[in-house]
């Protein structure tokens, strides 16, 4: 029995997507449902079965990885990877290069997590040319810079919304691409509707700055507020600031404050907002960290 898995996998992946079986996969639809002991078990049971199951392997690998009904163990994730690997699947290759990379289960080797996510990729593993196309923007070659753009497409066409925003990124900055300010907002707005935080940072500035796309204040809050519930700091300072301006949304200092509140303990200060907010009454400012503490609480 052949299927496949969504695995998230450890650093920068997100997910890796395939074909599934057309006969229910029972294991991996408990992974799904977040029923991760009765994965392991199943996961088990097909390898009883079928001790060549690759598919089955990459499950245990990621429950070990993750510490998913079972206790966290990198080194076994490892070895039921490799497993998978030397039967030719594409996840375990994927989760493999990422555990080299962070010499997690494994030595670190950077060669060696290299070729794996290469092997994933050609396999045709967006999370690996994700990953693979975020390593060689690294490298300082422009022949690396080309591949990573390539690898980059590939995974945006795939819905990985961190690609998405990598590529957009590129685009915005006219790297390894010519300089295309509404391609790079296409991007992030889709990697925006999956679920990406900077992809939706990134479309709210777009918005509020009509670059690539037409100006909208309000457009550019609700996506700043969306970013914001999600922790993200950046989109907590500059909700604040748009409350305080009463620009895209009505003034209201005291949810302002409260978004700052959340922003600076992330390390984010902002002088500006420290000192729009210094004549707050003791009333408002209690009303900010009680509104900051049940936003915290929320998450």
């Amino acid at each position: 029995m052949r299927s496949s898995w969504i695995i998230g996998g450890v650093l920068l992946a997100v997910s890796a997507t395939s074909s599934h079986a057309a006969q229910p996969d029972f294991a991996y639809g408990a992974y799904q449902r977040g029923l991760y002991l009765t994965a392991f078990r199943e996961a088990n049971l097909r390898l009883e079965k079928n001790n060549n199951d690759a598919a089955a392997m990459t499950l245990l690998g990621e429950l070990y990885n993750q510490g998913l009904g079972v206790a966290i163990d990198p080194k076994k994730a490892s070895e039921w990877y490799r497993l998978a690997a030397q039967r030719g699947d594409a996840n375990a290759l994927a989760s493999l290069g990422l555990m080299a990379l962070d010499g997690r289960g494994m030595a670190k080797n950077q060669a060696q997590g290299r070729a794996w996510l290469e092997e994933a990729a050609a396999k045709g593993s967006p999370v690996a040319s994700h990953n693979l196309g975020l390593l060689l923007l690294t490298s300082g070659s422009d022949a690396d810079l080309q591949k990573a753009v390539d690898l980059l497409k590939k995974a945006a066409e795939a819905e990985i919304p961190d690609a998405q925003h990598a590529l957009g990124v590129l685009y915005l900055k006219g790297r390894g691409v010519a300089s295309n300010a509404q391609e790079a907002a296409r991007l992030f707005e889709r990697a925006a509707r999956n679920g990406s935080s900077v992809g939706e940072v990134e479309y709210a500035i777009l918005l509020f700055n009509g670059d690539g796309v037409p100006a909208s204040e309000s457009q550019a809050a609700r996506y700043f507020r969306r970013a914001a519930a999600k922790g993200n700091a950046i989109a907590q300072n500059r909700l604040a600031r748009l409350l305080v301006a009463g620009r895209g949304v009505p003034a209201n200092r005291v949810d302002a404050a409260a978004w700052h509140i959340l922003a600076a303990a992330q390390g984010l200060s902002d002088p500006w907002l420290d000192n729009a907010f210094k004549d707050l009454t003791a009333d408002e400012r209690t009303r900010a960290e009680k509104l900051a503490a049940e936003r915290l609480g929320m998450r």
